[in-house]
């Protein structure tokens, strides 16, 4: 009987907890998708590419939502139990509050694994793997881009100006603007350009103009009949150096340990990350949000089970309900507020690190000795 009483607890809040994280996390995925919307109409990479990206943020943003939802459904399902006297089964079938307490807490633990596997392997695989994506686009949607007088930049060190733009494709009256380096650069006058793709390349067809090419030094100009430009060369704008939170975590926890053993004197390069003293604060910020921010799970989880300890017959059972959401609320937000000092060695910093854990310590020991209490 107690075996069913508690399976039937642990469906309720984990049904509870997948419905709605899982909602919130769509609508949050569906309004940034439409915020990602800039990378096909200003950017120029094709749908399949904006899809692949926005799809692969979803783990990201369920792992953001899932501590403050674990929370909500706790707190949902004990209350709804206890105002609808479903809690009294549990002490009526002699199931000490402890042992309520201890089995909440063990059940919070399998949301505390599956965040650490989201923050620690999950989360920097599928951003790194969506970056991937925008680091081998090859801008696909460029040619749609292109308005009648209008100046077009989607792509890095190129300007475009077009005068007309025909129904079939063809552009009347060009201005080109190719920036080579911080010296050199390259202004092409043409009357008439279409642009063809080959071999998955595209190129600017020009017919009719005139190349300008400036450098410090001197300024050469030559006319054309026919030339071609190729656009397939040029890079985004979209950021294609990953974040450090799109770096693995093997790779993050070998920078740490290299310079802490080496007192930051040396430094490593690891495909895209630099390692050496300008990245030791975000390196040790990024570890601590992924290995130690899921601890307050179980500590959420024990705090909201102080619900239990003030029945709905009392006149401050309102304001323990109270007490318990803020107090809940409140702990998710220094859990996110200390993520920026734990890069500094003092005090303040080692408090954070094992905040999880001591206020864990604190709150089930001050709720054990008042069940205790009351059972004297």
């Amino acid at each position: 009987m107690k075996k069913l009483i508690f399976k039937k607890l642990l469906n309720d809040i984990a049904n509870f907890f997948l419905i709605s994280v899982l909602s919130i996390s769509i609508i949050i995925w569906i309004i940034q998708a439409v915020n990602y919307l800039d990378f096909v109409s200003e950017d120029g990479h094709s749908f399949r590419i904006y899809f692949l990206y926005t799809l692969l943020s979803l783990p990201k943003i369920i792992s953001r939502v899932l501590p403050f939802m674990f929370f909500i459904s706790i707190f949902y399902i004990l209350v709804k139990y206890e105002e609808e006297n479903e809690l009294v089964i549990f002490w009526l079938n002699g199931i000490k509050k402890i042992k309520f307490i201890n089995t909440l807490i063990i059940f919070s633990i399998i949301f505390l694994f599956v965040q650490l596997f989201l923050s620690s392997y999950l989360i920097p695989t599928t951003q790194d793997l969506a970056r991937s994506f925008i680091r081998s686009s090859n801008i696909d949607s460029f040619p749609n881009l292109i308005k009648e007088k209008k100046f077009i930049d989607t792509v890095s060190n190129l300007t475009l100006y077009v005068n007309e733009k025909t129904d079939d494709g063809i552009f009347k009256n060009l201005v080109l603007k190719d920036e080579i380096d911080k010296t050199k650069s390259q202004i092409i006058y043409a009357n008439q350009g279409e642009i063809i793709k080959k071999n998955n390349n595209y190129f600017l067809i020009l017919s009719e103009g005139t190349v300008i090419n400036k450098d410090k030094k001197s300024t050469d100009i030559f006319n054309f009949s026919s030339t071609q430009f190729n656009l397939s060369k040029f890079e985004t704008k979209t950021t294609t150096f990953p974040k450090i939170q799109e770096i693995s975590t093997f790779v993050l926890t070998k920078c740490l340990l290299f310079l802490k053993r080496n007192n930051i004197v040396k430094e490593f390069k690891y495909k895209f990350l630099q390692c050496n003293q300008r990245t030791i604060n975000p390196v040790q910020r990024e570890l601590f949000k992924r290995f130690l921010l899921p601890f307050y799970i179980p500590l959420l989880a024990l705090f909201v089970s102080t619900l239990i300890l003030t029945s709905k017959n009392k006149f401050t059972y309102s304001k323990s309900k109270t007490k318990v959401f803020l107090g809940s609320v409140f702990l998710i937000i220094i859990s996110e507020m200390s993520i920026r000092y734990i890069d500094k060695e003092n005090l303040i910093a080692m408090i954070f690190i094992f905040m999880p854990f001591l206020l864990f310590t604190l709150t089930y020991y001050l709720m054990n000795k008042s069940l205790k209490k009351n059972l004297n």
